[in-house]
């Protein structure tokens, strides 16, 4: 069972501005090794100085999330007012987001969650999603990865009662509460199965509701159907939480013609084609395997799904 949890800001905060301090390098490279490297390069997707700006439209192709500039912030804060107690100073906020983002887009998933940690709850979008992209795509132990994407799923569920007007912080919840369902076991999704469908469904409709073009927030639903239906079976997958095959295919078609040349996305896509359908889609899915090759990855995630596809076409 998922347990209810709230989120201690203040703590968070406080352990994070003392483990970028002068004083904690060196416990700071500890934390750091505790994570594995991203294994694809360790400076081909970096964007210093004014390379995050002038590349983050196709960065951000799938999420749609605003560079964070002091009219983004003016904005945000605007929409969610409870954020307002958790800005502090602005130039200072910014420079943090820009660096977590920086580190999230290299694949030092580490830094992007300290640096976005460090930022408060304006940085747990970017927190969250380095940590899930990590425990989904990179870490080995299932017992860390759980533990991983148990905390994003604390810290995001945090998030959307401050923010319910921020598109990605539904999403980040809606990501990491799906990814935590993903390595539970078949018991539990069936015991659970509509509550929790019925979360990863909500915070992914409601991203969607608040940017329609969110073409991430598309794949995520079509994978929680084609994981409930892998683990249950069509019949039960239905019965018990609503997952139906043909939306496997709707949501990615849409996140396709959104988003067409996401090496991930369209990994993503077969994968769930193949655990919605087996052999079925086994022809489709190689060809948008074959595709996903072909593309050219803009950043660390993307890198993550062409090797997906390549693993997958040996």
């Amino acid at each position: 069972m998922l347990p209810q949890m709230t989120f201690d800001w203040t703590a968070a905060l406080r352990r994070s501005r003392q483990s970028i301090g002068a004083m904690a390098e060196g416990r700071r490279a500890v934390e750091r090794a505790a994570w594995k490297r991203f294994p694809f390069g360790d400076r081909i997707y970096r964007y210093g100085g004014t390379a995050l700006r002038d590349n983050w439209n196709r960065l951000h192709l799938g999420d749609r999330e605003p560079y964070p500039s002091p009219e983004w912030l003016d904005a945000l804060v605007v929409a969610n007012p409870a954020l307002q107690a958790h800005v502090g100073n602005p130039d200072d906020l910014l420079i943090l987001l820009e660096d977590a983002w920086r580190a999230y887009h290299a694949g030092d998933f580490a830094v992007a969650v300290e640096r976005g940690t460090a930022a408060g709850p304006l940085g747990m979008v970017v927190a969250t999603r380095a940590a899930a992209v990590y425990a989904a795509y990179l870490e080995n132990d299932a017992t860390r990865r759980l533990e991983i994407l148990c905390e994003t799923v604390e810290s995001s569920n945090a998030l959307v009662q401050l923010a319910p007007l921020w598109a990605n912080a539904w999403y980040v919840h809606g990501l990491a509460l799906g990814r935590y369902s993903q390595h539970v076991s078949t018991v539990r999704t069936l015991t659970r199965g509509r509550r929790t469908g019925a979360q990863v469904r909500y915070s992914l409709q409601r991203a969607l509701q608040l940017a329609p073009l969110h073409s991430y927030a598309q794949a995520g639903l079509g994978i929680y159907h084609a994981e409930v239906i892998g683990k249950l079976g069509g019949v039960m997958a239905t019965l018990s939480c609503g997952a139906r095959r043909e939306r496997v295919v709707e949501h990615f078609e849409e996140a396709r013609r959104l988003h067409p040349r996401s090496a991930l996305l369209l990994a993503e896509y077969a994968r769930s084609l193949t655990r919605a359908f087996g052999d079925e889609k086994a022809e489709v899915a190689h060809q948008l395997f074959e595709e996903a090759v072909a593309c050219q990855p803009a950043d660390a995630l993307e890198r993550l799904g062409l090797e997906i596809a390549l693993a997958a076409l040996e």
